[in-house]
């Protein structure tokens, strides 16, 4: 019943707007290095380069951000990023259509739509914390979650048919439109939004910039967590390139069946996200943590066994369905729990700083394993992630250290996501 009853009108225009961007984001799903591929001829020098060095590059424009938006109230810097990504998304359908688009321009969007992101999503986290009580908190995120992996399921398939009959840049110009959608919908919450208190003096000092970092490194709970998370999502996201080389390369898979056998388990997100509330109610939120944590971790070294034929088709499906249903549990009480053990003086720097490492984190270890498959085969380097998974459940926090963090008084006070 908790997944079920209603959070309130502003929360219902907060998740629309989430679920409208999300969808968009989806659609555009390697749209950039599609377009790279399909109207540069870009080789694949140049596609790693995008993947790579935009989402780490926007990592560290975003630092400086955080302290910045701290101070601020959330809400207009959340419609603000919507814009910002909304007019820097535009700009490449007419320099496509006026003969004008370069690789730079690519690279350049890239980072500022990564800044962007994290910005956005630091704000978010703070705007959710202020805007719910905590016993909602964990619905709340249960049902991005939800959104989140129902957009994964349905938005690439639908991109490519777009991309297909369309032309390369039809599902950016759908994504710059979800976006300012997302700004419609947040600008409809209403203004209610408390003004956080502005620290002395009101310009950003060189310590602020670190304060994310120090709040997560110092607390007991959230440390481990931080070590765990960046560890398990950098190696998941760095076999993926190497398990597509395999799929398609080696084992001859058509593209439909490699997107098919990606978009099927993403019901199981649909599943945990589900299930989550449920079971923290029932065992509680450390022992879901743990377990579903741990869980997830073993589930890719499988991936490392892939053969040709429906039967390796089916084991891939298998594998992403339970790693997916395992992170959908995981996700939603990971962020709950990082919103409680944050003081509302510093959640946005610490979600800033959560988001900014762990997206230079999976660039570089992305790049790391591009070089690994190519020397060792993609099969090597897979079963190398799946090795070095099984071992990141040894940093999951054993002791049960659930307790909301108490906020800071106002003279010191300066997405939810799973991260």
């Amino acid at each position: 019943m908790a997944g079920r009853r209603s959070l309130g009108r502003r929360f219902g225009w907060l998740w629309g707007a989430y679920a409208v961007s999300t969808a968009g984001t989806w659609l555009a799903f390697d749209a950039f290095a599609l377009i790279a591929v399909l109207a540069l001829d870009a080789g694949p020098a140049q596609v790693s380069l995008l993947a790579a060095v935009g989402p780490a590059v926007g990592a560290a424009v975003s630092v400086p951000l955080g302290p910045w938006v701290e101070v601020r109230r959330k809400r207009p810097v959340m419609m603000a990023t919507d814009l910002v990504r909304c007019a820097v998304l535009l700009s490449i359908p007419v320099a496509f259509a006026l003969g004008r688009l370069s690789f730079g321009q690519l690279l350049l969007v890239s980072v500022a739509v990564a800044a962007a992101d994290i910005t956005f999503n630091a704000a978010a986290g703070a705007f959710l914390k202020d805007l719910l009580p905590r016993q909602d908190l964990l619905v709340a995120n249960g049902r991005f979650e939800a959104t989140t992996w129902t957009a994964s399921m349905v938005g690439p398939p639908l991109g490519g048919a777009a991309i297909g009959l369309f032309g390369p840049v039809t599902t950016v110009v759908a994504d710059a439109v979800s976006y300012l959608l997302s700004a419609v919908g947040i600008r409809a919450i209403g203004d209610a939004e408390r003004h956080p208190a502005r620290p002395e003096p009101a310009l950003t000092r060189a310590r602020d910039l670190l304060e994310g970092w120090r709040h997560i490194l110092a607390d007991p709970a959230l440390r481990p967590l931080f070590l765990n998370t960046l560890l398990v999502n950098s190696l998941i996201m760095a076999a993926s390139p190497p398990l597509l080389i395999l799929m398609v390369d080696d084992l001859h898979f058509a593209p439909w069946q490699y997107a098919l056998a990606f978009a099927v388990p993403c019901t199981g997100g649909l599943l945990g996200s589900r299930l989550a509330p449920r079971l923290v109610a029932r065992h509680g939120r450390h022992r879901v943590l743990v377990t579903a944590g741990a869980l997830r971790a073993c589930w890719p070294i499988g991936l490392a066994f892939t053969g040709p034929g429906t039967p390796g088709l089916v084991l891939v499906m298998l594998v992403e369905l339970g790693l997916i249903t395992c992170c959908a549990v995981y996700n939603p009480v990971l962020a709950t729990h990082r919103l409680d053990r944050t003081p509302a003086g510093r959640v946005t720097r610490t979600l800033a700083a959560w988001s900014a490492t762990g997206k230079a984190t999976t660039a570089t270890t992305t790049a790391l394993w591009g070089v690994l498959a190519a020397r060792t085969g993609p099969r090597t380097a897979i079963a190398l992630a799946g090795v070095l998974l099984l071992v990141t459940p040894l940093l999951l926090p054993r002791r049960d250290d659930t307790t909301e963090a108490g906020d800071e008084p106002a003279s010191v006070a300066v997405r939810p996501g799973g991260g």
